[in-house]
């Protein structure tokens, strides 16, 4: 009776912490896998003349490229109108820009492009910061460049916008804009975002909204303020995940942020947006000025010619980029610029993409 007794007290407890074992499984072998490291090697100076630009980069000496960002030093006063972003976007070595044929351009790209440009007016206190987010996830161990690209804008004061959509069955990790020729000073790129290929999103022309999740394109919009350029292109990347990679579990959300300025001449504006406690990882992010409400209206563009980004950026809370090597970035930052006029009706958006592998 005694050993019977003690037999089936020892089995009910056996079943006992089974059935906690069996309970806690779920949470205990889910983990989301995603990590990102910020790379940043500092300011390059420049550009010292007019109607120029300076290229710098940024390198992962290990991880894939997810995103990538720029920040610019721009000075004071009115000469502070005269430093812009021209191009924040991936490259195969850190110097070689993807501007030919469009459609998948690269592969487990690790180099990241900051490109700054200058209008009527240079000041020795310009500069250029770029950013590379390095990737690193159990489940996509690979990724894939598409490229895109749109000739103009070549009038005042309109947009030239394009979209790269990622292959079937990826996963949009991030993306970048740049605009050339660098000698049409007024040529820049002022949004750089999110998007879905489809008509709720009029095919690109709506940025994601903030909560979304998994959008698959990215969009770039170019914007010449002060007319001219026959050759001016403006070209769009996106940053996908590797071909045959089962992504079904991986879920992308975005976070969006918009808020109503720069309007006076020679004035800036930075908004930020973070990712969520259940969101996963930041990854990449986006920025604009445009005539506000990206999200539910076709983009239009900001108040005055002369507006423009002078950053689009990893950070902390408080808008100030994190530093090289770190491993806990949860927050993007933009930065917008107006020029010498003022520019009513404008306003500054900022993407974040928050990551969680399911792995």
């Amino acid at each position: 009776m005694r050993t019977g007794l003690l037999s089936r007290l020892r089995t009910g407890k056996a079943l006992a912490v089974g059935a906690l074992l069996v309970l806690a499984l779920p949470g205990t072998a889910y983990a989301n896998t995603v990590g990102a490291t910020v790379k940043t090697p500092g300011a390059t100076s420049g550009p010292a003349t007019t109607f120029a630009e300076i290229s710098t980069h940024a390198d992962c000496s290990s991880g894939l490229v997810s995103g990538g960002g720029v920040n610019q030093a721009i000075g004071t006063g009115t000469v502070s109108n005269g430093n812009h972003v021209n191009g924040t976007s991936p490259s195969p070595d850190g110097s070689t820009e993807y501007t030919g044929s469009t459609g998948v351009v690269g592969t487990d790209v690790t180099h990241w492009l900051a490109i700054g440009g200058s209008g009527g007016a240079v000041d020795s206190a310009f500069s250029t910061t770029p950013y590379a987010v390095c990737f690193s996830s159990n489940l996509i161990n690979h990724t894939q460049v598409v490229m895109n690209k749109t000739a103009g804008p070549t009038t005042a004061s309109t947009v030239g916008l394009v979209v790269a959509t990622c292959p079937a069955n990826t996963r949009l990790l991030g993306g970048g804009a740049r605009t050339t020729p660098a000698s049409v000073g007024s040529l820049k790129p002022i949004a750089s975002y999110p998007t879905f290929n489809n008509a709720g999103h009029d095919y690109g022309q709506k940025a994601a909204a903030d909560g979304e999740t998994n959008p698959d394109s990215w969009a770039a919009v170019g914007w010449n303020g002060g007319g001219g350029g026959a050759s001016n292109t403006t070209y769009a990347y996106a940053i996908c995940s590797g071909s045959g990679i089962s992504i079904g579990g991986a879920t992308v959300k975005v976070r969006h942020s918009e808020v109503s300025g720069p309007t006076s001449a020679t004035s800036g504006v930075t908004v930020t947006v973070g990712c969520g406690g259940g969101d996963g990882k930041l990854i990449g992010g986006g920025a604009a000025i445009s005539g506000g409400s990206v999200t539910t209206t076709d983009f239009t563009g900001p108040g005055s010619g002369g507006d423009h980004l002078n950053g689009s950026f990893p950070s902390d809370s408080g808008g100030n980029p994190v530093a090289d090597g770190t491993t806990t970035a949860a927050y993007w930052t933009a930065w917008t610029h107006t020029g010498g006029a003022s520019s009513p009706a404008t306003y500054s958006d900022v993407w974040a993409l928050c990551a969680d592998d399911g792995v």
